[in-house]
């Protein structure tokens, strides 16, 4: 089967080398393998800590709830600048190294948490996690960006997705013992526990390939050419790029509108049990772990990402619709509700669908408008995007659909429906431009 390149109006080059099978493809790659081991490790830690941060500190500790919240907003806007100076320094040192020494501060971090006892200790303990954290996603993503091709990044980036949804299920259950004791010992040896483990995926960072890894690596269809060194142009200067970033990252408060709207609106707006919340997020993971990767076929081009990202519109829009829906729902009796709680599962399914279509296209656009010499950069922009949309996420989620009601949909459905299309154009034009060679 013939093989080619595809390079696009700024210069990035994307192969249309035919793909194999991800099993195949974890089962001979060494680096793949380890990553996805890293990304287990880091999930199970991260499950069982962030589900009893906020009872701990609130509970436990005895830290206002307004001193948690200000003191994560902090942390959250430390996370935003750790995005793009993480993604800009992948670019210049080794990639390998940062995660390195990021993972061994976020385990450090995270055991802190135990000595928390104020605003200025969590502001302290909190962005030294969020600054990791969010420098651990963009280095990542410029390492897969740098150690392989084409669609097979896509897909490495939905695996690795199904792999967190998996870990952080596991986490999150095992976070019930401690939950169950009460006792603050049982808290602490828990989160120290969380944090001991990326510690253990500290030791797995180094045994990635500084070859794959660090060396900015050319498509092995290029000609000699094609290979010389260039500087790759800079993300702050790449209209389309900052669109595609900007337009994402609204797109992305769909993630905020279900873990903290959906709540808030099942339990205040609709006659479905409180209970019902659990297995809505549970419905989400399922949906993750089961199909993310099968979603992700057929990205891997301009105009698959932009037949992904349309649909992905056309979900969120029918899931708005869905979830104010089910506030329509009143009366007494079993009857209404179970109609409010099916309508109810409806929407988590279709706006789940909707989150796994439009992290595929997303993925997909963000390495393939790329310049690969400037990878770690592109990738710091792009995941900036999405750090400032979950910041947002919570006010214009309780300022919409919580306070308006249906109308509050109504505005989110426009909002999602005017960034997919958004995405969209961009994708078009981009496949307009490309132009096919070999």
């Amino acid at each position: 089967m013939a093989s080619g390149r595809t390079r696009c109006g700024n210069g990035t080059v994307t192969s249309t080398t035919p793909t194999v099978p991800l099993r195949t493809l974890i089962s001979d790659d060494q680096t793949l393998r380890r990553l996805l081991t890293i990304t287990l490790v880091d999930t199970l830690g991260r499950g069982a800590f962030f589900t009893l941060t906020t009872l701990y500190l609130t509970l436990i500790v005895g830290v206002p709830v307004l001193s948690v919240g200000i003191g994560l907003t902090i942390a959250g806007a430390v996370g935003v600048a750790s995005s793009l100076t993480f993604g800009h320094l992948a670019d210049r040192f080794s990639a390998r190294r940062m995660l390195l020494w990021l993972h061994l501060l976020q385990g450090a971090a995270l055991i802190g948490y135990v000595f928390v006892h104020d605003l200025l200790t969590l502001v302290i303990a909190a962005s030294l996690v969020t600054l990791a954290q969010q420098g651990n996603a963009s280095v990542r993503s410029a390492v897969v960006g740098r150690a392989f091709l084409g669609e097979d990044r896509v897909r490495i980036r939905a695996a690795m997705r199904t792999v967190t949804n998996v870990g952080i299920g596991v986490g999150t259950a095992v976070a019930a013992i401690p939950l169950a004791l009460g006792t603050a010992f049982a808290f602490q040896i828990t989160m120290s526990v969380s944090g001991a483990l990326f510690l253990v995926s500290a030791l797995l960072v180094t045994g990635l390939s500084a070859e794959r890894v660090d060396v900015r690596r050319t498509s092995p269809v290029e000609t000699d050419a094609d290979a010389a060194p260039q500087k790759g142009p800079s993300p702050y200067r790449d209209a389309r790029f900052l669109s595609l970033t900007a337009l994402m990252g609204v797109f992305g408060i769909q993630f905020g509108l279900f873990e903290v709207g959906v709540p808030l609106w099942v339990v205040a707006h609709t006659v479905a049990p409180d209970v019902l919340v659990s297995p809505l997020l549970l419905v989400n993971t399922v949906v993750v772990v089961l199909l993310q990767v099968r979603m992700s076929r057929g990205t891997g081009t301009f105009a698959g990402a932009g037949r992904a990202m349309r649909n992905a519109g056309m979900l969120m829009v029918l899931a708005c619709a869905l979830w104010a829906g089910a506030g329509w729902i009143g009366g007494d009796g079993w009857g209404p509700i179970a109609l409010a709680a099916v309508i109810l599962l409806a929407a988590a399914l279709v706006h789940s669908l909707a989150e796994i279509t439009s992290s595929a296209a997303g993925w997909s656009l963000s390495f393939d408008l790329a310049s690969q010499e400037r990878m770690g950069s592109y990738q710091g922009v792009y995941g900036t995007g999405y750090a400032l949309g979950a910041m947002i996420a919570p006010a214009v989620v309780t300022m919409t659909a919580i306070n308006l009601g249906t109308a509050g949909w109504a505005i989110l459905a426009v909002m999602f429906g005017a960034a997919a299309a958004g995405v969209v154009l961009i994708a078009r034009r981009a496949a307009r431009d490309a132009v096919t060679i070999g």
